[in-house]
């Protein structure tokens, strides 16, 4: 799956262009290459952010492989319905290895698209074993919010779950910029949205839950996760806001 947090993709008018492409697994030839390539600079650049020519080989690889994935594990501990629909619910991540970067551009979309794509080389390859180590959704990108709460810290965090097969031995990152990291078990209450994530997009999903939640000292108000799920071509993404559990 060719998750990447490069996001508008829906905004475009050439959605068949990934469809056609993922539909098959062949090799490209140089005109789909080429169309690819345009398709992904034409989203880049409207987050001020350009894709460099060495991430031509991942983007084609992940594209490929756009079916394959392995979701992260996790338990279910409740639902909460509003009007016969789940509006939030609580989960528990268990301990594990993910490989983690963290950059601070000028804006919230740039940060994690340039992350991501240090995380797609790493994934495609650039690793000590050598080969592609396959995708897990999702991924998520841990802000912290600024003092007065008024924004989000610029240093993103965006980090990549390495699949099981991995897990026990995670290949090492050519880029010293990536670290392997082994995070402890997480306890998140989720809700789900749709559509792009900017810092203004997220920061009015958590404020859409804390209004579910209401008043509780119980979660970390100082920073949160955000969970991107879906395939860059999907007309409507799915992502969501994750508040984190304070340890009792």
């Amino acid at each position: 799956m060719a998750l990447i947090s490069i996001e508008d993709l829906a905004e475009l008018d050439d959605e068949q262009l990934d469809n056609d492409i993922t539909d098959n697994s062949e090799p490209m030839d140089d005109e789909e290459q080429e169309r690819l390539y345009a398709h992904w600079q034409a989203v880049a650049s409207t987050h001020q952010v350009s894709v460099p020519q060495e991430m031509r080989g991942p983007i084609q690889e992940m594209t490929r492989r756009n079916q394959e994935q392995e979701q992260v594990p996790f338990a279910t501990i409740s639902q909460h319905e509003k009007l016969g629909e789940v509006a939030y619910e609580e989960r528990v991540y268990p301990p594990g290895k993910w490989a983690c970067i963290t950059k601070g551009e000028k804006l919230y979309e740039q940060s994690i698209s340039m992350g991501f794509m240090k995380l797609m080389r790493y994934i495609c390859k650039e690793n000590s074993a050598g080969r592609y180590l396959g995708m897990t959704i999702p991924i998520l990108n841990e802000v912290h919010m600024l003092e007065d709460g008024n924004g989000f810290v610029k240093e993103i965090l965006t980090a990549y779950y390495l699949p099981a097969e991995f897990q026990d031995n995670p290949p090492e990152p050519t880029d010293p910029d990536i670290t392997i990291v082994h995070r402890d078990a997480l306890r998140v209450v989720t809700r789900v949205f749709f559509g792009t994530t900017t810092e203004e997009t997220v920061m009015r999903q958590v404020n859409l839950l804390w209004e579910l939640l209401g008043n509780t000292d119980t979660l970390h108000r100082d920073v949160y996760m955000v969970a991107v799920y879906e395939n860059p071509g999907a007309s409507c993404r799915r992502n969501e806001i994750w508040f984190i559990r304070r340890d009792s």
